[in-house]
């Protein structure tokens, strides 16, 4: 499915997004014969029009006006990117298949998440794996919200009923949220591979901004740098070529500056150090230079 019809939108503030509701389902090979021309006498007037899908109106998103609110048989639809919007040829009049109709609400979904994706890569440099992990955990959430959803109108209805209440329509609109639950979308290998391809996620940049952020604030160890980008999935030749170069010298004085008010036994200070991944004769000899220092 083309469902990348969209531009990147790099925001000066955060924004919103309409979510799309659920629409009724319609039989596409009725459709299809019905008003397709392959048989005009199979079914009444009224059925024929309740199975056709048309955009009866098209509004500029309250939030994000970079989004168009895409109403169909005048009834909210989805909401898409005014990019994806021109790409599909989209406007008022246009009548949709069943399968583009399903292909629409599938961009729209994707248009949404890969957005505040861009949205957070963009905060600082991201590396592949923690993007996955970002992108999984989201979905997750999303999920754990439907389900909290779903518990409440299970329990509405069950207190109506408790009251004495009609319960048809709650009953109805329940079955509907359960029917779109079922249309589940699961865009994170497409998210990421978008946002690397575009440069949006880059290891080897993250590994800069790692190295160099840990450089400004406290000194460490190459073990220890490795080891932290390692745990990030950053690869072994990209470590070696951040790290390598480090002065383990200039590092440890950092540290020894930084701590020696809580390490001023000479032992605990060579133990702490060793601890961060030091050799044990290299911080013997820097503690015993700083000595010599007074």
């Amino acid at each position: 499915m083309e469902i990348y019809k969209l531009k990147d939108k790099v925001p000066d503030e955060r924004r919103g997004h309409e979510s799309a509701e659920e629409g009724a389902k319609t039989s596409e090979e009725s459709r299809d014969d019905c008003y397709g021309g392959k048989n005009d006498n199979c079914c009444s007037d009224s059925n024929r029009l309740s199975e056709i899908k048309k955009i009866t109106e098209m509004r500029a998103g309250v939030k994000d006006p970079e989004r168009v609110n895409i109403y169909v048989n005048s009834r909210f639809a989805f909401s898409l990117d005014v990019a994806q919007v021109v790409d599909y040829k989209l406007k008022v009049g246009k009548i949709l298949s069943g399968e583009m109709l399903e292909e629409l609400k599938e961009a729209s979904e994707f248009g949404k998440a890969y957005q505040r994706a861009l949205e957070w890569a963009l905060l600082r440099p991201r590396s592949v794996r923690e993007t996955r992990e970002y992108l999984k955990k989201r979905e997750m959430m999303k999920e754990a919200k439907k389900r909290k959803a779903e518990w409440d109108r299970d329990r509405e209805i069950a207190e109506a009923i408790a009251r004495g209440e009609d319960v048809t329509r709650l009953r109805k609109r329940a079955e509907r949220m359960r029917a779109a639950k079922e249309v589940r979308y699961d865009f994170v290998d497409l998210i990421l591979e978008r946002l690397v391809e575009r440069g949006y996620v880059d290891d080897k940049k993250f590994a800069e901004f790692w190295v160099e952020n840990r450089n400004a604030r406290k000194g460490a160890s190459r073990k220890r740098l490795g080891m932290e980008l390692m745990k990030k999935g950053i690869a072994k030749d990209i470590i070696d070529e951040m790290v390598l170069g480090r002065d383990e010298r200039e590092e440890i004085r950092k540290i020894i500056e930084k701590k020696r008010h809580k390490y001023s036994e000479p032992q605990k200070m060579i133990a702490y150090l060793c601890r961060q991944g030091f050799s044990y004769d290299l911080a013997k000899e820097m503690m015993e230079a700083e000595a010599e220092r007074g």
